[in-house]
């Protein structure tokens, strides 16, 4: 990883540019406008609900190569982070931005003594991070999708009677609850 990177939270004036990223990451779709990851971040926005102090930016040498976005979720009769989208610049995936982005919102998540980050995504890459499948921990996925791809960090302040059915902010619409 270059030395020259920076994780930092997401400032006012980031928005153009996270935006401009995740479209270069996701591909905007031919005939539409943007891609589903911004669609998805314009709405959280406008609900106003982005969690601030889990959502960073990944600057390096002032140029914005990476972004992850934390939304506050529902789950049992209790709350839960999700995390996404996270995006990396297509010339910059490879180089562990992504990786510092998810440990800057896991280390700063169970500091702030949230009990757990639930995500979207590929097992493989999310295990190292101690993402695991969120099923067998009594939480119920929201999607139609494999079990094994939504998955749950269980933090310090994790307890069993947590768990429960997951729901994703609005801004997720169908393609997530």
């Amino acid at each position: 990883m270059d030395p020259a990177l920076v994780i930092r939270r997401e400032l006012p004036g980031d928005e153009q540019p996270t935006r401009a990223l995740h479209e270069a990451a996701f591909g905007v779709p031919e005939g539409a406008d943007r891609c589903a990851e911004v669609e998805i971040l314009d709405r959280l926005r406008a609900d106003g609900d982005v969690l601030d102090s889990l959502t960073f930016v990944a600057e390096l040498h002032g140029e914005v190569v990476g972004h992850v976005v934390c939304s506050r979720a529902r789950m049992g009769e209790g709350s839960a982070v999700a995390l996404g989208p996270i995006g990396v610049l297509p010339e910059r995936q490879g180089e562990g931005i992504g990786s510092a982005l998810v440990a800057a919102v896991i280390v700063t998540a169970d500091q702030r003594h949230e009990p757990s980050v639930v995500l979207l995504g590929d097992p493989g890459w999310y295990a190292h991070f101690g993402f695991e499948p969120a099923a067998p921990h009594g939480i119920r996925s929201p999607g139609p999708w494999p079990d094994d791809h939504f998955l749950v960090k269980r933090l310090n302040a994790w307890r069993a009677d947590l768990a429960g059915p997951f729901s994703y902010p609005p801004a997720f619409g169908a393609s997530a609850g």
